[in-house]
């Protein structure tokens, strides 16, 4: 008898970078008073916003006491309805394998972690086993009489391992996971738990690896229910206003003594550091980490005020199956622990 083949796997996310626009041109300025204050008053904040309120204030009150640092990680990509009754919406590609990946080695550091995660998106430890190229039923297989499922040697060891993790992470309250689809969401809970953290100073990190949409369509053109195609003689133009950059207003008013760390993501090598550069004096946060579309997983730069600084894996440590985060994590917690002794200097 032939033994039936696998369904090949084709990978069918990967863009071609070649095609990409330029992104020469300017950003946009950041949000001011005025802009934050028009926005969460003419938007409609998320019904469970009270639910979230009461778990982020539990979560932080509860790892401060235990004199644990705690660390915001946003994660994945938001999304743009075009309808209230959504049925089309824009979206991007990000998975949220930065944040995601980031999030473990925060927790093997120590630090509480608030995971601000686009819903269905990779999660930690999860990850291991979701989104991936070979599926966990590959792995599994049944008993001899069909009443019970085991895991086969290949994944037997890497899954204790994982759960081990997880489980301590969960037993120690250390994960609190918070999740978002659109990008109104997105923002509306980024200034709740921003503010909640600010009660803990320069405790508090924040790493914004999230993938934020630059447009949107404000609530007052929001068309109630499913566009319909024939309405609009086969086409669709939408007009799109962009999402106030509202970092300044994290950095000024959020969370003013926390460390604040943001991701500029490009395609064309030439303006990466420039583009970094603009950001930092544009918001006036601590540190941009710059990473190419096509690198990303290998490389990225570190941009402060003062220098800049690569990150590169090896070809041995690519080899071998390193993760990048495994070198940014480090380096950040240097940077935060430098952050803080600085910020009490200054009171002193």
């Amino acid at each position: 008898m032939t033994e039936r083949p696998l369904l090949s796997r084709v990978a069918t996310s990967a863009p071609n970078a070649d095609t990409a626009i330029d992104r020469s041109i300017p950003e946009f300025p950041a949000a001011t008073p005025i802009d934050e204050d028009n926005y969460f008053r003419f938007h409609k904040p998320p019904a469970y916003l009270s639910q979230i309120s009461h778990d982020v204030a539990s979560f932080i009150n509860y790892n401060h006491l235990r004199n644990r640092k705690i660390v915001l990680v946003t994660s994945g990509g938001t999304t743009v309805p075009l309808e209230n009754n959504t049925v089309r919406f824009i979206d991007n590609f990000s998975a949220g394998t930065r944040g995601a990946t980031s999030a473990e080695y925060f927790l093997e550091n120590g630090y509480a972690v608030i995971f601000l995660h686009r819903e269905f998106s990779l999660l930690p430890y999860s990850r291991h086993f979701s989104h991936t190229t070979n599926s966990l039923l590959d792995h599994l297989v049944l008993s001899n009489d069909g009443s019970k499922v085991e895991v086969d040697d290949v994944l037997q060891r890497d899954l204790a391992e994982t759960l081990k993790k997880y489980q301590q992470v969960k037993r120690e309250n250390m994960l609190l996971l918070v999740p978002f689809t659109t990008v109104h969401q997105y923002l509306f809970t980024l200034k709740l738990i921003a503010q909640e953290l600010s009660v803990i100073g320069s405790d508090a990190l924040f790493y914004l690896a999230a993938a934020v949409s630059d447009f949107f369509l404000p609530s007052s053109r929001l068309p109630e229910h499913k566009i319909q195609s024939q309405d609009h003689g086969g086409k669709l133009v939408v007009d799109l206003e962009p999402v106030p950059k509202f970092l300044r207003r994290l950095v000024d008013s959020w969370a003013p003594i926390a460390m604040i760390i943001s991701f500029k993501l490009e395609t064309d090598g030439s303006i990466l550091i420039k583009k970094a550069q603009g950001a930092l004096e544009r918001y006036n946060h601590q540190l941009v980490i710059g990473n190419l579309l096509q690198t990303r997983k290998n490389e990225v730069v570190f941009v402060t005020p003062e220098r800049q600084e690569w990150l590169r894996l090896t070809e041995e440590q690519r080899a071998h199956g390193v993760e990048i985060e495994s070198l940014i994590i480090p380096k950040i917690l240097k940077l935060h622990r430098e952050w803080i002794t600085s910020r009490d200097e200054l009171v002193k």
